[in-house]
Parts: C-alpha cells; sequence; structure tokens
C-alpha cells in the first residue's frame, strides 16, 4: 500500500501558557508557570507526526503574509511537511491555550481564521487526486474538496474533535468521511453515537478519551478497546488527539490489522505528550514498531 497523504485545513501559531489550574469564571489576576509559542491546529499536528512517520505528507492551509506565518512554515518544513499555502487576508490563525497540570486545555481564538476565504479549489482537487490517502480537517473551506472526493470514489479521514453528536456544522463532514475520529468530551452516550455514524455506512469510527486511551467501532460491528500506553510521563498533552490519528492512518498505510493500527495511534500519541511539541523530535517508524512489539511481550 502506497502512503503519500494529503492533509488539508488546520495551522495556527500558539502561545502555550501554563497554570497550576485553570481559571475560574470569575475577574482574577493569575500567574503563569510559563509561556512560549509555537505552531498548532490540528493540520500541523496530524501532518507533523506524519512526516516524522516517514510517509510523505502534504498540507494544505491558509496563512497570513505576516511573522506568525513565517514561523509556522519554517516549523513544518523542519519536520519534513510539504505545505501548499493559500492567503488568508485576517493573517496567520492565532490561539491561546491555557494548560492546568492534570492535562486541561482552555484554548482562546485569539486571532481566527477567515470564515469564507477565496481558494483555488480546482488546484485543491488536483492536488487530492495526486495523493494516496485524504485526511480532511473540519475548517470551513475545506468542506468544498468533498464533494469531489465523493464523485471520485476516494476514502476521507476526518477528525471531528469535541463534536456532540447533534452539531449541524459537521454534518457535511460526517456525511463525507469514511474513516471518523472524534473525542468524548461532549459525548453523552458516546457508545451510542459512534453505532449511529457506524450504521451510516462507515468503516471504521474512533473515541479517544485522553489518559483512558480509545474506544473504536468497525463497520462490521466489532468493538476494539485500545488502552493508553501505560508508565508514560506527560510533559504537554496538546496535539495528543491529532498525533493518534496520524498513528492510526501510519498503521493503516503499514496495512496493519485495525487493532494494531490503533495500539500506533496510542504509541504516536504517547510520543507526543512527552515532549512539548505536537510531534516529537525524535518519533520516527521504527521507534513506533518498536514500541509495538514491547507492548506484544
Amino acid at each position: 500500500m502506497t502512503g503519500s497523504v494529503l492533509v488539508v485545513g488546520g495551522v495556527s501559531w500558539d502561545t502555550i501558557v501554563r497554570l497550576d489550574r485553570l481559571p475560574e469564571g470569575r475577574p482574577q489576576t493569575v500567574f503563569a508557570k510559563g509561556a512560549r509559542e509555537t505552531v498548532g491546529s490540528t493540520g500541523a499536528g496530524k501532518a507533523m507526526n506524519l512526516a516524522r512517520l516517514g510517509l510523505p505528507t502534504t498540507l494544505h492551509a491558509l496563512l497570513g503574509e505576516d511573522d506568525p506565518g513565517s514561523r509556522a512554515q519554517a516549523a513544518l518544513r523542519e519536520a519534513g511537511v510539504r505545505l501548499v499555502t493559500e492567503r488568508d487576508p485576517a493573517g496567520t490563525e492565532r490561539h491561546v491555550n491555557l494548560m492546568d497540570d492534570a492535562g486541561g486545555r482552555l484554548s482562546i481564538y485569539a486571532q481566527p481564521a477567515t470564515f469564507e476565504p477565496a481558494i483555488d479549489l480546482p488546484a485543491l482537487e488536483s492536488l487530492a487526486a495526486s495523493h494516496d490517502h485524504v485526511v480532511v480537517n473540519i475548517m470551513n473551506y475545506a468542506r468544498r474538496l468533498l464533494p469531489a472526493l465523493r464523485a471520485a470514489g476516494r476514502e476521507v479521514w476526518c477528525d471531528l474533535h469535541d463534536w456532540d453528536g447533534r452539531n449541524a456544522y459537521h454534518s457535511d463532514f460526517v456525511e463525507a468521511a469514511d474513516r471518523i475520529f472524534l473525542s468524548a468530551d461532549a459525548l453523552e452516550d458516546p457508545r451510542a453515537a459512534m453505532e449511529r455514524i457506524v450504521a451510516a455506512g462507515k468503516r471504521l469510527v474512533v473515541c479517544t478519551f485522553g489518559r483512558d486511551g480509545a474506544l473504536a467501532l468497525t463497520g462490521e460491528g466489532r468493538w476494539i478497546r485500545i488502552p493508553a500506553v501505560p508508565g508514560v510521563a506527560a510533559v504537554d498533552t496538546n496535539g495528543a488527539g491529532d498525533a493518534f490519528f496520524a498513528g492510526a492512518l501510519f498503521g493503516h498505510v503499514r496495512g496493519y490489522p485495525v487493532e494494531r493500527q490503533l495500539r500506533a495511534g496510542a504509541v504516536v500519541a504517547a510520543w507526543c505528550v512527552r515532549s512539548t511539541e505536537l510531534a516529537h523530535p525524535e518519533l520516527s517508524a521504527s521507534r513506533v514498531e518498536a514500541d509495538l512489539e514491547a507492548l506484544d511481550e
């Protein structure tokens, strides 16, 4: 199975602020334990992990003609990601992420991306056709690619993040995707939601539970429970879900059975949280395979 991957959408320049605990909803002064700036967002996280795992990876994204955009591009290229960018007139998307010691996060969109940007849709469709696998993130502009992917019979991978199972914004992505990942954060009944998704004809749905691992349901109705990798001392949980997604896609490209694909996802997520970056600088395919073999013992 060949392995070039196109990831569509999702780059920001982030300020990460570390706190003892997330602030309560009242006026107050809070002293941070530290702060740093880095590349962020879901497309960057997926693409950087996939590239470090050795898969030829292209990321299509909107960026401003500004210093944050230049810094984001440099970080992505250093990780081995091929970038195809289009201009966002609002400037590069910027987030402020407040992180507590328990791994909790409050994300503030300090500079949102343009909701309806002008893009070269024929060029994006051609780009998708030239890659073996397509990941469509839930950026609004990315939904314009979905009709062409469906018409071509392409398999679509999609991460719905903290979808609550009802928000209509996600409907196009849910309908078009074949392999769906989401977190349990906003779901009242994750199993029921997963059953509804699979009943709509999906090949796989995966729900992540943070440190409690992940639960998957295949198109054939088989439930698979995947624990988190034990004994991991987390440094920073930013991007763990995107790393899990990337590891599972890596396993799929390698031809692993579904359960091993998801275990690869857990391994890559474990590498992610041991680093302050979206993709651990020492991550590689050989290290993931070694970790999988160790878990088999």
